[in-house]
């Protein structure tokens, strides 16, 4: 071997981060594994690699013992003496057994092993990458899709977008940019795999996130998400300072930054809402766009009873039961809607003590 492979093994040190001495190592331990291998040797064997002049030399290493049972790792004290006056009882006598034509193998053994450490190194790098990068959201370039899974280049890595995980009725085709969320960073012995989603909650969040300064900035938190992917979301919104409208921060002006987030999820509609710690309030914001009445609270079931207004009902309930469902998900409250009539009839619902103000507290979100 010559200082060619330590200047190639320096070189990777300082582009690719790998220390010298691991692959020195990893080289030495695999040189044993390729001598006993093509040179039928059984015995206790060290591969020594000189850092300087990049030779490899073998030694067999043999135990000094009374007795000898196994002549290829044992030695006698009086054969070891022989060779050198000083080896004692249970000492280890090591004669270089380095044979002619070994360069050979050393050469096509080390260069087997620097391809996979650089192999093992650029996975770990990537990995490195991307674990930190879970519940994020990133921009890549669509590749091809079969019948399991939509793969996404990410720039040195193709991610994973299961059929599960894509929006219902999107179609994308090669070399569309569409942004995901990464779910997923799993190490393989293929390397790392990166599982990314457009159905997430997590997605609406982030996207939200880019497109509101005020959300960034923490100025606007976002208390709760529920999204029925492709087709509907609610989002509840806070801040903490009374002067800041949170619903107007991320509707933005003429309703430009939500319908950015609208036009990235294909037209999925984007309900915003006020949190309240109230639930009666919070319930009635998240039936939004419909009007409300009155909510009844029953704390130990964690269930609220909504009255609205007869022609409000089918709204409020939504297509297939879907605002009252995205609703109670976003609240977490069990939700019965009634109609006004309904309510009044079975006696749960006064009108004359209904709340003079609560028609125009849900108006306001609305808008």
């Amino acid at each position: 071997m010559s200082t060619e492979l330590l200047d190639a093994l320096t070189l990777l040190e300082k582009e690719k981060g790998i220390s010298k001495d691991v692959i020195i190592e990893a080289i030495e331990a695999a040189l044993i594994s390729a001598y006993k291998r093509n040179f039928h040797q059984a015995q206790n064997v060290r591969v020594d690699f000189n850092r300087d002049t990049g030779s490899i030399r073998v030694f067999s290493r043999k135990n000094v013992v009374e007795e000898v049972e196994d002549d290829r790792q044992e030695i006698s004290v009086a054969e070891a003496q022989a060779i050198n006056p000083g080896y004692e009882l249970e000492d280890i006598v090591e004669e270089e057994v380095t044979p002619k034509d070994f360069g050979r193998i050393a050469a096509q053994t080390a260069k087997q092993v620097v391809t996979q450490r650089v192999r093992e190194a650029e996975r770990g790098i990537i990995f490195s990458e991307f674990i930190d990068r879970e519940e994020d959201i990133i921009t890549g370039i669509v590749q091809r899709q079969d019948h399991r899974y939509m793969y996404v280049s990410l720039g040195r890595v193709e991610a994973l977008l299961p059929a599960a995980e894509q929006m219902p009725g999107e179609s994308h085709t090669t070399n569309d940019r569409i942004k995901v969320y990464i779910t997923k960073v799993e190490k393989t012995t293929k390397g790392p795999q990166i599982l990314v989603s457009r159905t997430h909650p997590g997605l609406l969040k982030r996207l939200f996130e880019l497109e509101v300064p005020e959300i960034y900035d923490g100025t606007v938190e976002i208390k709760s998400i529920a999204r029925e992917a492709g087709d509907r979301s609610k989002i509840a919104v806070h801040a903490a300072d009374p002067e800041v409208d949170p619903v107007g921060s991320c509707v933005g002006q003429k309703g430009a930054r939500v319908q950015t987030i609208v036009n990235e999820l294909n037209g999925e509609k984007i309900d915003i809402v006020r949190w309240s710690e109230d639930p009666v309030v919070y319930v009635a914001n998240s039936l939004s766009p419909a009007k409300v009445l009155e909510v009844q609270v029953n704390e130990e079931e964690k269930m609220t009873t909504v009255i609205v207004p007869d022609y409000q009902l089918s709204l409020a309930i939504g297509k297939r039961g879907q605002n009252a469902r995205l609703a109670a998900k976003l609240t977490g409250w069990k939700i019965d809607i009634k109609s006004e009539t309904e309510a009044t009839e079975s006696g749960v619902y006064d009108p004359s003590n209904a709340r003079s103000d609560f028609f125009e507290d849900t108006d306001e979100d609305e808008e």
